[in-house]
């Protein structure tokens, strides 16, 4: 498994909290489960990225409804909320990764997984402004 990869196992992951109401441990051994063979590194790297969402899932939200121009979090289609928390949360709380490998990511997972063909641009747009606020904030 390879980061993209394993972003993608964390996107499933955010998007079956959202679905299911559940945000447990127990939940992230069912996917799993489904996923034999995941590196170590992958893994940390899923476990520590989903305790910073459910963490800070009201942070994250709270930005993406402030940068959304057509969505609030609680009424975007789940596939898509699910890859803008991921997103959302590499740009804000993760230095080591940079913004536009955060942007180009979850662009893919969004051609691939989004709710619309609008999908991928919209979560674009979305994470481009919330970059932009967070490197030039006295232009806001």
């Amino acid at each position: 498994m390879n980061r993209t990869e394993a972003r993608e196992l964390l996107m499933q992951m955010v998007f079956q909290m959202e679905a299911q109401g559940d945000s447990s441990d127990e939940l992230m051994k069912t996917l799993y489960e489904d996923h034999k063979g995941i590196h170590r590194r992958d893994k940390e790297y899923i476990e520590a990225e989903f305790s910073l969402i459910r963490s800070h899932i009201d942070d994250i939200d709270e930005l993406i409804d402030k940068d959304s121009e057509r969505w609030k979090a609680s009424r975007m289609p789940k596939s898509d909320l699910a890859v803008a928390r991921v997103a959302v949360c590499e740009l804000t709380y993760c230095d080591d990764i940079p913004d536009a490998v955060a942007i180009n990511e979850a662009v893919d997972l969004a051609k691939k997984f989004g709710s619309s063909d609008d999908s991928p641009k919209f979560i674009n747009g979305l994470l481009g402004k919330i970059a932009r606020e967070k490197t030039c904030p006295e232009k806001i």
